[in-house]
């Protein structure tokens, strides 16, 4: 029995480290070689790609069986090596993306989304008073006027939900639970969420945990697509697939945080009344501020 698993789990980590390093990693390094071998000129050229591997292949070296193994281990090292790498950046772009306002650029990136929410907002509000007095007038464009309000409350709604606080939107989508949890209930969502976490179902568990898995992922193509966009400086067709990348992983890690956030927020209003009972906290009326600020007195321990 011990020996099936540890079969497994040495399958799982075999299959993860191909998945996640390995391909991505020599797919890059062909990118690289391809990249150093046609430049910009010959970008398209196969015949003199095909030219240098033909000539590598005569080289004396490539008959030793000792030589293309080691060649083939330092390819997969160097894949490997590669992909950690990704991983790494991949870690950074996550801690980027839900990063707070501090220092000037990040400031700056902060205060420039607050202004186009705020234009964004304004143009919302003035086209709902149109079109509601288009509407109370009988006018006979009241309904291409109501269709232009909820163009706009998208295109507010695209930038942020709320009026932004963060550099990037994904920093306010997983902020904005905790924010409507605090103004509605007085709850306090950092100090309840481990609590939260383990009264959840296994089901909602693994649905949070494939959110997350989502989001990092995107992250990870992202670093993916600055490298591809650094290689485009020597191979121009690179840097269409690097702006590829980035903009599939952005969309990816906007749908990644939005989910995260919705299933964070659903889980804990579901579950406030029960966190209450298990806590000894009475909960017989609806859920509201009183039994929030009970719950978040109670979870906040003093240091």
């Amino acid at each position: 029995m011990t020996s099936a698993f540890l079969s497994a789990l040495g399958g799982r980590i075999a299959e993860r480290w191909l998945t996640l390093l390995a391909l991505p990693g020599l797919l890059f390094i062909a990118a690289a070689t391809t990249a150093t071998v046609l430049g910009h000129e010959h970008w398209s050229d196969a015949g003199k790609l095909r030219t240098w591997l033909d000539t590598l292949a005569a080289a004396p070296a490539s008959r030793s069986a000792g030589t293309v193994a080691l060649v083939a281990l330092g390819l997969l090292l160097g894949a490997a090596a590669v992909g950690t790498a990704a991983q790494t950046l991949g870690a950074a772009v996550e801690l980027l993306w839900c990063a707070e306002p501090r220092g000037p650029l990040l400031r700056r990136l902060a205060d420039r989304r607050l202004r186009r929410w705020r234009a964004a907002d304004a143009a919302f509000r003035t086209a709902l008073v149109t079109a509601g007095r288009a509407r109370i007038a009988g006018a006979d464009d009241a309904d291409r006027l109501a269709g232009l309000a909820e163009s706009r409350y998208a295109d507010r709604d695209r930038i942020a939900a709320a009026p932004p606080r963060h550099p990037f939107a994904m920093g306010d989508r997983l902020a904005a639970p905790g924010q409507r949890l605090w103004r509605t209930y007085r709850l306090d969502l950092a100090a309840a969420w481990p609590h939260l976490w383990l009264l959840a179902a296994d089901g909602t568990r693994a649905e949070l945990h494939a959110a997350r898995v989502r989001f990092a992922a995107a992250a990870r193509l992202c670093a993916w697509g600055a490298g591809y966009l650094v290689l485009g400086l020597w191979w121009w067709p690179a840097a269409l697939i690097g702006l590829a990348a980035t903009a599939t992983a952005l969309h990816r890690g906007r749908s990644a945080a939005q989910s995260f956030a919705e299933l964070t927020e659903a889980l804990a209003d579901l579950h406030l009344r029960d966190l209450a009972a298990t806590l000894g906290i009475p909960s017989e009326t609806p859920l509201d501020r009183a039994l929030g600020e009970r719950l978040s007195q109670t979870l906040r321990k003093p240091s």
